[in-house]
């Protein structure tokens, strides 16, 4: 039986050794990048210096206004364009006139408008808390439009256009829910009640005009924004959708009037707060 030279020995134990020490070793070595990732990730994300491939600072991130919340109360005003439409149903005496060929169809269409308000914010808890309660009244000059559509036997359609144009006292009390900031800005979503009362009530035509709505109403509303953070100010787009709760038609006694059972609000408004 052949016996092995001792150095193959040594060879052969000696790759076997160093197999089995560079496995135990990339190990801890693994598990060290993967904690310290992490972290060093983290770091690089708050630094604030912005830097070249060279190295050079192109720039340096501030964040304005740091001690915002620690504001307990935050005034504020907004503009904010706004479309509105009314939801209408038809009645039963339209879809009964309708089965003779007489029946009166009535089309919303949306239409324009403009508000302007002011903004009080309330922090409700500490500077940390991501709850506020914000109320904003202002004025919002509503117009809309419903097209009504008539036709008889053996007679071309007739349509006729009304127009409400009213000017809203609006008065939203809403909760304010927003995330962490990051750096100058912050994401938030709103939702609340809005009372509306009619200050003034205008139509285009009094003398043909065959509808009139409500002067008061109460509508739901919700939406989404986004904080950005400025030296001097903050400034804030946001969307909210409001849907009426309470049927705003007034019954009166002509044919355009009695096809319709319900009227209620709908409006889609894009609010610019400065605060």
């Amino acid at each position: 039986m052949a016996t092995p030279h001792l150095r193959n020995q040594l060879h052969l134990h000696g790759a076997q050794i160093t197999s089995s020490c560079l496995g135990r070793g990339l190990v801890p070595l693994l598990l060290l990048l993967l904690l310290a990732g992490p972290a060093l990730a983290q770091r690089k994300r708050s630094d604030a210096i912005d830097r070249s491939r060279k190295g050079r600072i192109k720039g340096i991130t501030v964040d304005n206004l740091s001690n915002y919340n620690d504001r307990f109360f935050r005034p504020g005003i907004y503009i904010a364009p706004n479309f509105s439409r009314f939801f209408l149903e038809q009645s039963a005496a339209y879809f009964q006139a309708a089965q003779n060929g007489k029946g009166i169809a009535a089309n919303s269409i949306i239409s324009p408008g403009f508000a302007v308000g002011f903004i009080g914010d309330i922090r409700l808890g500490a500077p940390s808390t991501p709850f506020h309660l914000r109320f904003a009244p202002g004025l919002n000059f509503l117009t809309r439009r419903v097209e009504f559509t008539s036709a008889g036997a053996g007679q071309p359609d007739t349509i006729r256009n009304q127009e409400v144009g009213t000017t809203q006292l609006e008065l939203p009390l809403l909760l304010k829910y927003q995330s962490n900031r990051r750096r100058n800005t912050r994401f938030y979503m709103v939702g609340g009640i809005k009372p509306s009362i009619a200050v003034t009530q205008r139509q285009s035509t009094p003398a043909i005009s065959q509808l009139t709505v409500a002067r008061n109403d109460v509508l739901l509303e919700y939406g989404f924004g986004l904080d950005l953070f400025y030296p001097y100010f903050k400034f804030g787009p946001e969307l909210r959708f409001s849907h009426g709760l309470r049927n705003i038609l007034a019954p009166r006694d002509n044919q355009y009037s009695n096809s319709l059972q319900s009227l209620r609000t709908n409006t889609v408004t894009l609010y610019l707060n400065i605060e």
